[in-house]
């Protein structure tokens, strides 16, 4: 009895098992809109909702000379990014506030206009707000939609958008294709168009079910020109609708 039931047990196990059910496959993305809509899916109500944190900066100026600044930000999302020059008593900065940038010199208000910031909208707002008034967003910054591609980046693979493969002349945004966050963008330099300019958020760790960056690289042909380095990092705290009120800005 024992030989037979032993040897029941050992067909059984050599069986061949029926495989396991596939896991559903992730929808796949090949068209801009399926992109953002896929980066608010992931982290809508996940996201850290304020953000604050000292910035060190340093200008590269050639020939081994830098020149160094510090600024004091805190931003609410969607829309809304303060930054303090240091000396604040001096009362110099910004304030971005629903695409509109305030700035102000020696505590007055010196220049108001529309500036939709690319990456605000890129890095954060992205999560917060509708996909079509995103769409609307990265149109009206000058990224054609129509164009998109995958590459490679810092190692990890990344959605394209805006330029085919192989233009790193047109203006463009790069995302990470599994945290879906923004990693970086191309666009013809501002001070002189024959130039090419080029922005990274670098050294991406998580924060609770979100990401951050901590140091931002700005680039212009592949020359590193600009470094922003944040310290005192804090996420999630309560800030005052009036710290963006540009009638309050002292």
């Amino acid at each position: 009895m024992r030989t037979l039931l032993f040897a029941a047990l050992v067909t059984a196990a050599c069986a061949p098992q029926p495989a396991p059910a596939p896991s559903p496959a992730a929808p796949s993305i090949t068209t801009a809109e399926q992109l953002v809509a896929a980066m608010h899916d992931r982290y809508a109500g996940k996201w850290y909702p304020t953000l604050a944190f000292v910035q060190k900066n340093t200008r590269y100026l050639g020939e081994g000379r830098t020149d160094t600044s510090t600024w004091s930000e805190v931003l609410s999302f969607p829309g809304r990014l303060r930054i303090d020059v240091e000396p604040r008593a001096n009362g110099n900065g910004n304030i971005y506030r629903n695409d509109t940038v305030y700035v102000f010199s020696n505590g007055r208000l010196v220049r108001q206009a529309r500036s939709p910031h690319p990456l605000l909208l890129l890095g954060f707002d992205v999560y917060f707000i509708p996909v079509e008034r995103t769409i609307a967003g990265l149109r009206e910054i000058g990224f054609d939609l129509s164009r998109m591609h995958e590459a490679t980046w810092q190692g990890r693979a990344a959605y394209v958008v805006g330029a085919a493969a192989g233009d790193v002349r047109r203006r463009q945004f790069w995302i990470d294709r599994d945290r879906l966050v923004f990693v970086r963008m191309i666009e013809p330099s501002r001070r002189d168009t024959t130039k090419t300019a080029e922005i990274r958020f670098n050294r991406y760790y998580q924060v609770g079910e979100a990401w951050l960056s901590p140091e931002v690289e700005f680039l212009i042909d592949g020359a590193r020109d600009f470094l922003e380095e944040y310290t005192e990092i804090r996420t999630g705290m309560a800030v005052a609708d009036s710290v963006f009120d540009p009638t309050r800005w002292r």
